[in-house]
């Protein structure tokens, strides 16, 4: 116990580098981040170990999910206002922010099957598919289907959030409108295929709007691939699963494939 002591009396006083220690009145690191809030906010509802690490993966990417849809609202006014390399610099954090969502994977699939199957009867109804971020995502991006929105039906405060996203230009309907500023000759049905969001009759996406989309972009498409800085991020889940096969060994993406079947 002595010897113990000894050794701690050798340990650096950080007050001699210095670090403030006396904080009781001033912003401090805690303070900032709202820490006790934070690491409150996990309630596990059984007693099994698994589920800290299901509540973890699943908070923390709906954080990144929030930093996303900052940054992806961002690069639309900048598109919008024809700074370009706001943009740029917007997109590619973007673009790493989905890059490590996909690796963070790597941590989730240390749970087998037969461990997440002990915690799912306390998810209840729960499911992946009800994270309104994740559905305003797609919806900024361009991926919108009006129907998604019956599974917040329930919120009504979340709803008309989702409804103004829906209806909002989205970074593709911004980049088009871009497009045809600088004087390419992009479909009018495309450059105006937001005002059809406010009509309920008709989906956006249409596939006569695809079809538009396509040939007015087409001509230039080879060209712009390279530097968007979106095209670096990972493309899908079975590119994803690809690469890390080659890290990690069939089994990490095979205990992936398990877990989506065993989930809602």
């Amino acid at each position: 116990m002595s010897e113990n002591k000894k050794l701690y009396e050798h340990a650096p006083d950080p007050q001699s580098d210095g670090a403030r220690v006396d904080l009781a009145d001033e912003m401090t690191y805690g303070r900032h981040l709202m820490l006790d809030q934070l690491l409150s906010a996990q309630q596990p509802l059984s007693t099994d170990h698994n589920e800290w690490l299901f509540i973890i993966q699943h908070q923390t990417t709906e954080l990144w999910m929030k930093l996303a849809l900052i940054e992806l609202r961002a690069a639309c006014a900048a598109i919008a206002a024809d700074q370009l390399p706001i943009a740029f610099k917007t997109l590619a954090r973007v673009a790493r922010i989905l890059e490590h969502l996909v690796h963070a994977w790597g941590v989730l699939v240390t749970m087998t099957p037969s461990e997440f199957s002990a915690i799912r009867p306390y998810l209840g109804s729960g499911s992946g598919f009800q994270s309104w971020q994740y559905r305003e995502i797609e919806f900024v991006l361009g991926n919108k289907n009006a129907a998604t929105l019956k599974a917040h039906a329930h919120r009504a405060d979340l709803h008309t959030q989702l409804e103004a996203a829906l209806a909002a230009p989205s970074l593709y309907d911004q980049a088009i409108g871009l497009l045809g500023r600088r004087g390419l000759p992009i479909a009018a049905s495309v450059l105006t295929r937001r005002s059809f969001l406010k009509d309920s009759r008709r989906m956006p996406g249409s596939t006569k709007e695809k079809h538009d989309a396509q040939i007015a972009i087409a001509p230039i498409e080879s060209n712009a691939r390279d530097l968007s800085p979106i095209a670096r991020a990972p493309r899908s889940g079975a590119s994803a699963c690809s690469r890390n096969r080659e890290r990690y060994g069939h089994h990490q993406c095979a205990s992936r494939r398990r877990y989506r079947e065993s989930s809602p």
